[in-house]
């Protein structure tokens, strides 16, 4: 089992912890931004695997702003996968 934390930019999450094991998602946890809304998320994605999640949340946007937490999830994931 892997972990990987990633600093988002851009949203109000601060920090993005991943459990991950070979190409899945064992867990996330979330500091700060939309509690129930990040817990929800972090559901959706257990036991998923990373590239899926990448191709479903990258680029989703919040209001106006050009990013949000789901596309920093897929982010934080692409940054596991450069590094691994």
């Amino acid at each position: 089992m892997a972990s990987f934390i990633y600093k988002p930019r851009g949203t109000c999450s601060t920090e993005m912890q991943f459990e991950l094991e070979g190409d899945t998602i064992k867990s996330l946890q979330v500091i700060n931004g939309c509690n129930g809304n990040l817990k929800g998320i972090a559901a959706l994605i257990k036991d998923q695997n990373i590239n899926d999640v990448i191709d479903r949340l990258e680029g989703i946007q919040c209001g106006v702003r050009p990013t949000s937490c789901p596309d920093q999830i897929a982010k934080g994931l692409k940054a596991y996968l450069e590094q691994r």
